[in-house]
């Protein structure tokens, strides 16, 4: 098709990212905004009229704009306890959709989205969910050095998020701070996108021993630090840690290490990156005698593609994944990111739960295939809660 309309679901902050990341591409055509709230729709159509764009369509609930307009592509910005029922409208109507990390909060109902995604990926229907730092340069990168095996084998990786809310943040909403509304704390909330890089440069998890504790913060169930140690399938080690008791807040860092290379992003720059297989460098002086390939690897990539910008402004990483899932559509092909994989992180979060509750070890495996869907979990160990 040589015009695809695209309808965007949640006309909050998230869908205007949304609504800026779709009008960089000449194909796309916003046909139709849906929000239960009308003010917010008419907001973001005033928005896109203001960017000289053609005022869409305005409808509370997307049975309306199915009904009334021809729709191609979804994108679902609405908060993360409708993503399930909306894709699932979405997908049974027979078109593409977008949907907004996170998937959801809970493990058992976010396989119900899997289960859908794939049987309309048969019918050539695509199903993302926004994970845009997969498409930073530098996670791009590493990746692709991984793929080609210029690390050698991978032996570990310590990924860490270290950031700092206040008390008010959690006392501004209800919710915030809930393992009802929030599905967790500092690991779900703050931490899942780092979990997501982290299985897509390790591969996939076999077992998680974690902790997590309270300990900067009051009036909430949820921990606000978290560690925890995996082990992967190619027999890789890592450490995973996510906190938002580190005043003033620090970066998030990802070090993955090799027998042949090494590589550290830092808040989405590639900070560090050797590989042997570029050539020279003593195999026993380390990082001081390697030096650092960084400036030279992402001299491949076009500068435009992973300079940083203001994602108020323009969402690089919205843009980037777009463009991604739009080739995805065009070439009847699955997307870069799939709803599985936004699985498989949420299985990781979970399975952190589920280690620190019962304080042992926890199986990958056990906890995808729902083991422990009853298990209510908690910050810290039985023992320690009692």
């Amino acid at each position: 098709m040589s015009t695809l309309n695209a309808a965007i679901t949640g006309c909050g902050v998230i869908g205007r990212t949304h609504a800026v990341a779709l009008r960089e591409f000449p194909e796309v055509r916003i046909v139709a905004l849906i929000d239960a709230i009308p003010a917010a729709a008419e907001a973001l159509a005033d928005f896109i009229e203001q960017q000289g764009g053609t005022r869409p369509a305005l409808y509370t609930t997307q049975a309306e704009a199915f009904a009334n307009e021809d729709i191609h592509l979804v994108a679902l910005a609405t908060p993360s306890g409708l993503h399930i029922q909306q894709s699932l409208e979405v997908l049974a109507a027979g078109k593409h959709v977008v949907i907004e990390k996170p998937l959801d909060v809970d493990l058992s109902r976010a396989q119900e989205i899997e289960a859908a995604a794939k049987e309309a990926a048969g019918k050539g229907v695509v199903a993302s969910v926004i994970s845009q730092h997969r498409f930073d340069q530098s996670s791009v990168a590493v990746s692709q050095a991984i793929a080609d095996g210029r690390f050698g084998k991978l032996t570990s990786a310590i990924a860490s998020v270290a950031w700092w809310r206040s008390q008010g943040y959690y006392d501004s909403g209800d919710w915030r701070g809930t393992w009802a509304m929030d599905g967790g704390g500092a690991l779900m909330n703050q931490g899942v996108h780092t979990v997501d890089l982290l299985l897509w440069f390790m591969g996939r998890p076999v077992e998680i021993f974690a902790h997590t504790a309270r300990l900067a913060h009051e009036r909430i169930e949820v921990e606000d630090t978290a560690v925890a140690t995996v082990t992967f399938e190619n027999g890789g080690l890592a450490v995973l840690h996510a906190t938002t008791a580190a005043y003033p807040g620090l970066t998030v860092r990802v070090q993955l290490m090799g027998s042949e290379g090494s590589a550290v992003v830092d808040n989405d720059r590639l900070e560090y990156f050797h590989s042997r297989a570029a050539g020279g460098a003593s195999a026993d002086m380390g990082l001081q005698g390697g030096g650092n390939q960084a400036e030279e690897e992402l001299a491949k990539y076009p500068e435009e593609d992973y300079k940083a910008a203001d994602p108020t402004v323009y969402p690089a990483g919205h843009v980037r994944q777009y463009r991604d899932i739009l080739a995805a559509i065009a070439g009847g092909k699955q997307p870069g990111v799939t709803v599985s994989d936004a699985v498989n992180a949420l299985a990781a979060v979970r399975s952190v739960y589920v280690s620190a509750t019962l304080g042992q070890p926890v199986l990958f495996e056990d906890v995808l295939a729902g083991k422990y869907n009853d298990l209510e979990v908690r910050t810290g160990t039985a023992a320690e809660s009692a």
